[in-house]
């Protein structure tokens, strides 16, 4: 090998103020994606929750008294049946809120379990179609697809037969307790109830 091979010549050193732009450029663009991705995260919940629907719902007491008819959904934040319809629920309310009450009672709350006996809750979406006096006209049980919901809805509006009066679809199992319970802080107090 001769002096002058390449093996033995020094490595030419990049230019240092191009090097430094480089790493300048691309420290801007992580940071960038990184704030986009933080952001993107945060803004991506979804339109609807229960907790949502829970907030905007007529008390049962109000809706049996008001003189409109009323869908009474018993429901749980647990239950992924229920989280499923969430959005599908917000539109419905949307659509008939001037026509119909929406109650939402969540099965984790002995307070309803008066009514959750009556209505012999045992899976949940468990939907209660009540009539301008209070009274009970169907009920449906488990995922609702919205079509079936509005047609009863509709139904309900109009006082007419509901067309899918007694539907079932998935559900999330759950049983009662056959008496209150004492002890409401336990947020994990529900897990005995859920039945795989």
């Amino acid at each position: 090998m001769t002096p002058d091979s390449p093996v033995n010549s020094p490595a030419k050193p990049e230019s240092t103020m191009g090097a430094r732009v480089r790493n300048f450029l691309i420290a801007i663009v992580a940071i960038a994606l990184s704030v986009a991705l933080v952001l993107g995260l945060r803004t991506e919940t979804t339109s609807a929750s229960l907790t949502k629907l829970d907030e905007a719902s007529i008390p049962l007491e109000v809706a049996i008294s008001n003189g409109k008819p009323s869908l009474v959904e018993f429901y749980a934040d647990w239950c992924t049946v229920c989280q499923k319809m969430a959005p599908d629920m917000a539109e419905l309310e949307q659509q008939y809120a001037d026509k119909l009450n929406f109650v939402m009672l969540n099965v984790d709350n002995t307070k309803w379990l008066p009514e959750m006996l009556k209505y012999r809750v045992d899976g949940i979406p468990h939907f209660v179609f009540l009539g301008k006096n209070g009274e009970t006209i169907a009920q449906a049980i488990g995922d609702q697809p919205r079509a079936v919901m509005a047609s009863n809805l509709e139904a309900l509006v109009t006082d007419s037969s509901l067309p899918y009066a007694q539907a079932s679809g998935q559900v999330s199992k759950f049983s009662a307790p056959v008496a209150p319970t004492t002890s409401q802080d336990d947020p994990r107090s529900h897990g005995s109830q859920v039945v795989n």
